[in-house]
């Protein structure tokens, strides 16, 4: 098994369809919490499920459930709570989520977590990878 993950911030929508499409993914699953904003650009909703299909003839699918909680982003983010806080935080979450039992195995593998974090290092995409990995056993992570 192989799960790939990508973030669109400082990438040009030239340089992410063709990471994708290179890669030859099965289909993109978007780990954000707000998949809608204006900031998104070509990764709004919408328009990224499109452009995938016709560009890549990738699938798209939106979970949520592994994204962060509004709380947890503004902690993070405005209140400046680190990095350390947050990971302990959200790994608590995905736990008491119990993703690795209410999410199918069938629509992660062979398939790319995308979030906007443009580094997987301090994104959630990596943290959800690896809590998969760390309850599913060892499969390949490739980030794009």
């Amino acid at each position: 098994m192989k799960v790939y993950t990508i973030g669109f911030t400082k990438k040009s929508a030239k340089r992410f369809f063709e990471s994708l499409r290179e890669v030859e993914v099965r289909r993109v699953v978007d780990v954000r919490l707000n998949n809608v904003s204006q900031l998104s650009g070509f990764a709004k909703k919408d328009d990224l499920a499109y452009f995938l299909k016709v560009i890549c003839d990738m699938d798209y699918i939106h979970l949520p459930v592994l994204a962060p909680t509004q709380e947890l982003l503004g902690e993070y983010k405005k209140r400046g709570s680190g990095w350390a806080f947050y990971e302990a935080e959200f790994l608590n979450l995905m736990a008491r989520r119990a993703i690795e039992k209410n999410i199918s195995r069938e629509v992660i593998e062979d398939g790319c977590l995308l979030c906007s974090e443009d580094k997987s290092y301090h994104c959630h995409r990596r943290l959800v990878v690896e809590y998969l990995q760390r309850h599913w056993g060892q499969f390949t992570i490739c980030h794009l």
